[in-house]
């Protein structure tokens, strides 16, 4: 039996579920299937929701489902899972307090919601995206979370944009916003990030270490398009690597050699040993600056003209499909 890997999620502060509590995956509940092309997801409710909450959770399960097809027009996996439970710990202000996802022979995204929340309200909620986009990358499941944890945070906002959730200014500014939360931690200032991200569940340093993550997949973003002429980004990347290893379990290393050979760069290996020795967030202005963006007093402001503005834009706009999930398959109880 493999081990279940769950990643954390940015909402540390919040209480962590007990283990105790019982999981959509393991109890008796309604299963509903989608599929894309020959790609199928099942999606497991949990039956203490009352029926009009499950009606509002598989309507949010299409819907982010859907958003993740944004980044290289189909779900990573062939076959994949979604469950859901209700939280303990739910409020109004967070219909989402905890998520986390379960790695094996079928990845499987759980979510413990708030038993009230309309589908609006979770499909405005951060953490989806974030837990679904672990899945761009076939992760071993350990080592070097800065590394998976900085690729949810920075698609997280991108798959929000690209839904229409929020506007290309909001994105930068929840960039710009948690690279702040990320230098304000210092308490480890001086580290190497690699050591930092290894400790992670003993030293806390969650802000360091998934905003120094994000700064990397920014980072390669941007020097892939512009290398590249705009031929190549981090969609694309990401795309030839789910291609070629997508049934595979890799490590970062693993990860990163194999993105500079799949697109003949000299890139991903580099900038992975700079972050890696990084004492502390790297510097984003040169990377805001390159694309049209300008930072006054702690505001974003977006300048319209000029190739850095078409850059940007281009990150947002993306090229993958139409946010809309693939065809029901029907649902069992």
């Amino acid at each position: 039996m493999k081990r279940a890997i769950c990643t954390y999620c940015l909402a540390l502060a919040l209480p962590l579920l007990p283990l105790a509590q019982a999981s959509a995956a393991d109890s008796t509940g309604s299963r509903h299937f989608f599929r894309e092309g020959d790609r199928r997801l099942e999606v497991l409710i949990s039956d203490r929701y009352p029926p009009a909450m499950r009606e509002n959770l598989l309507l949010w399960a299409d819907y982010i489902a859907g958003a993740l097809k944004q980044v290289y027009g189909h779900w990573p996996d062939r076959r994949w899972q979604i469950s859901v439970d209700p939280a303990d710990a739910a409020s109004a202000s967070d219909p989402i307090p905890w998520a986390q996802v379960h790695r094996g022979e079928v990845n499987r995204v759980e979510f413990f919601t708030a038993t009230t929340a309309s589908a609006d309200e979770l499909r405005r909620a951060w953490t989806s995206y974030h837990e679904l986009a672990h899945l761009l990358i076939p992760y071993r499941g350990w080592g070097d979370a800065w590394f998976s944890e900085g690729l949810a945070s920075y698609y997280q906002n991108i798959l929000q944009a690209r839904m229409g959730l929020i506007s290309e200014r909001q994105m930068w500014q929840k960039l710009y916003d948690g690279f702040q939360r990320g230098l304000a931690e210092t308490r480890f200032d001086g580290i190497p990030l690699a050591a930092v991200s290894d400790d992670l569940r003993e030293n806390g340093a969650f802000m360091r270490v998934y905003w120094s993550g994000a700064w990397y997949f920014l980072a390669a973003d941007n020097r892939l398009r512009l290398q590249s002429g705009g031929r190549q980004n981090l969609d694309t990347a990401l795309e030839k690597l789910n291609q070629c290893c997508g049934e595979q379990r890799l490590s970062v290393p693993r990860i990163v050699a194999q993105l500079d050979q799949l697109n003949k760069v000299l890139l991903f290996g580099t900038l992975y040993d700079d972050v890696a020795a990084s004492t502390t967030v790297p510097d984003f202005s040169a990377i805001f600056a390159s694309m049209g963006i300008d930072v006054r007093d702690g505001e974003i402001h977006l300048q319209e003209q000029g190739p850095g503005a078409r850059l940007r834009r281009e990150i947002v706009r993306g090229g993958a499909g139409e946010p809309r999930i693939g065809t029901a398959m029907g649902s069992a109880l």
